[in-house]
């Protein structure tokens, strides 16, 4: 696993969409999975620029949703289709017909979990994975104690994710859904490039956790470990309880620009 210190979360969000148009300019029709939240707003924001300014091309390009709330209307606003409409498609010119998704609003959504996971491997799978993590280590909806080898399902969410994804909802835990459709651990370490992205101190004891701790279902991130190339880029407040902040400083300064992340 790489670890990447940035000064902040804007430069985070250069480096993470250079990465993604490095890959776009190789492979035009790579498809891209892609987080919601505040956290990866940043990476949004700086490959648009890309896009606008003619650095990068992104017509081919493919998106792939990580997680769906069970039971939101498609049109809702706050359904992660329609938010990775507002966020992702329409800033960079990317029309829905590229874009994938698990179905929240399904009546089988055992079914919906299945069709998703086949439809990923479909299309090629998902060539960059672009990932948030939660204050207690999850990844997509996949709560502390998810199976390590888990596939897309559905999954009741902890009340502190209800509590921190309330501000989406005027701040009514009321208005949140208790379940689900994510991708498990398992279909997310099938991306052939895995990245994380954290900021703010709320994230440096996961980050600790996922980086430097024991590879362990209380922690989900943690399985990033296995993975055969995954790159964690963090702000200095979420570095700040890592032990081995300077080796990782030191390692990203002396490596080959050619390599990127």
């Amino acid at each position: 696993m790489e670890v990447v210190i940035v000064p902040d979360a804007k430069a985070g969000g250069e480096l993470i969409a250079e990465a993604m148009a490095r890959l776009l300019r190789r492979k035009p029709d790579a498809l891209l999975g892609v987080a919601t939240g505040s956290t990866p707003l940043p990476v949004y924001e700086a490959l648009a620029a890309k896009v606008l300014s003619g650095a990068v091309e992104v017509t081919g390009a493919r998106i792939a949703q990580l997680d769906e709330y069970v039971g939101l209307p498609a049109d809702h606003p706050e359904s992660y289709r329609s938010v990775l409409r507002r966020e992702v498609l329409e800033p960079l010119g990317i029309g829905m017909g590229r874009f994938t998704g698990p179905d929240g609003t399904a009546e089988d959504v055992q079914a919906a979990c299945e069709a998703y996971d086949k439809a990923l491997s479909d299309a090629g799978g998902v060539d960059l994975q672009l990932l948030g993590i939660g204050t207690d280590g999850h990844i997509g909806f996949n709560e502390p104690c998810s199976s390590l080898a888990s596939r897309t399902r559905i999954k009741t969410l902890t009340e502190q994710t209800r509590i921190d994804n309330a501000r989406f909802f005027d701040g009514d835990i009321d208005q949140v859904p208790h379940h689900v459709i994510t991708q498990g651990i398992g279909t997310i370490l099938e991306a052939r490039h895995l990245v994380l992205l954290a900021t703010g101190e709320g994230k440096a004891d996961a980050v600790a956790a996922t980086v430097e701790g024991p590879v362990a279902a209380v922690c989900p991130a943690s399985a990033l470990q296995l993975h055969p190339h995954a790159t964690v880029v963090v702000d200095e407040a979420a570095a700040s309880k890592l032990k081995l902040a300077d080796y990782f400083r030191h390692t990203y300064v002396n490596k080959p620009e050619w390599q990127g992340i």
